[in-house]
């Protein structure tokens, strides 16, 4: 199946998105859009807050579900760039407001557009660094390895005193963008949307290319693709560098949303609930973990709202949803739409 799909790319056929979805996703992130005004014209501006937090996690879902879903590399450090990416804005928006440079060398700065800039990147270089070793082995000694770079960065960070240690670190109002009011949360769930929409799409296009196409098939058949001269390292690091870059992303996103970032973002349980969005969703789909971050926020509030117990429930229906959907809330969807 896999020396197949690769012929099929090097002869030319390409796997069109059906015109069916297209509309789908055109009318959907219209709907999106309107989230806020519909909100307002409801009295019900906590919505807009929800959305945006809904947007955000569904960024760092997908980047996860590249490696996991598409590559079948299960990790549980995935937190830890999603807490980098959150720390490098946090940062930087201190020493701006102290008039101050990291290292003496690096000056701070409130620009929205610089500080996401500046935590891609060092999520892609901490990716980078942690992919290259960790990768070179498989299975559980993988997902040790990776928590165990994650555990260390997380205490790493609460030893930071000087960046609130234990406490986190708080930033007395959001960072700007030029021409737009990031400090609105109208506004800032626009700009949230549009990174997000931005993200899917790069994701269909990596998922649909030749590099999908042997990350998928290392998935299924690493020998196989080693047999017609695939060499599984390197394409698996290019796609944990990318995903550590989406959720840095989504980190520094939720640091500047909430004006505040802790130690919290990058624990072993932040990776457990990013996975759980992801296989709730439907691993391996383009959409599913959209669905899935919706899912499980919605659910997060809904159950904390009736009972303080809410995490046994929580358990008991995310139980009974993986093991009955067989694909997850993408599949169900699915089978009820007739595909």
């Amino acid at each position: 199946m896999t020396s197949d799909t690769l012929e099929a790319r090097r002869s030319g056929r390409t796997y069109a998105f059906p015109m069916s979805r297209i509309v789908i996703f055109v009318i959907a992130v219209a709907i999106l859009a309107l989230v806020p005004a519909g909100a307002t014209a409801l009295h019900m501006p906590s919505v807009t807050g929800f959305a945006t937090q809904v947007l955000i996690y569904a960024i760092a879902a997908m980047s996860l579900n590249l490696i996991l879903g598409y590559g079948g590399m299960v990790t549980f450090g995935h937190a830890a760039f999603f807490g980098v990416g959150g720390y490098v804005l946090g940062i930087l928006y201190q020493h701006s407001a102290q008039r101050s440079a990291f290292l003496a060398l690096v000056p701070g700065t409130d620009n929205l557009a610089v500080a996401l800039l500046a935590a891609v990147l060092i999520g892609a270089a901490t990716a980078a660094v942690i992919g290259s070793l960790s990768l070179r082995t498989r299975g559980v000694p993988f997902i040790m390895i990776t928590l165990a770079f994650a555990q260390m960065l997380f205490f790493l960070f609460v030893s930071l005193k000087t960046y609130g240690g234990d406490d986190g670190l708080m930033m007395r109002r959001r960072d700007v963008v030029p021409f737009v009011d990031a400090r609105d949360d109208i506004s800032y769930y626009l700009i949230c949307l549009t990174l997000a929409v931005g993200w899917l799409v790069l994701t269909w296009c990596l998922v649909r290319s030749r590099f999908g196409a042997v990350l998928s098939g290392l998935r299924q058949n690493e020998r196989r693709m080693m047999a017609i001269g695939i060499a599984p390292y390197r394409y698996r690091l290019v796609a944990f560098v990318i995903a550590g870059a989406g959720a840095a992303l989504a980190g520094a996103l939720m640091a500047n949303y909430l004006r505040f970032v802790s130690p919290d973002m990058m624990h072993w349980t932040k990776s457990g609930e990013l996975m759980m969005m992801v296989i709730l969703g439907g691993a391996g789909t383009l959409f599913g973990p959209i669905l899935g971050a919706a899912a499980m926020l919605a659910l997060e509030t809904a159950l904390a709202a009736y009972t303080e117990n809410w995490q046994f429930y929580l358990g008991i229906i995310l139980l009974a949803v993986v093991m009955t959907t067989r694909g997850g809330l993408s599949a169900l969807l699915d089978r009820a739409s007739g595909r």
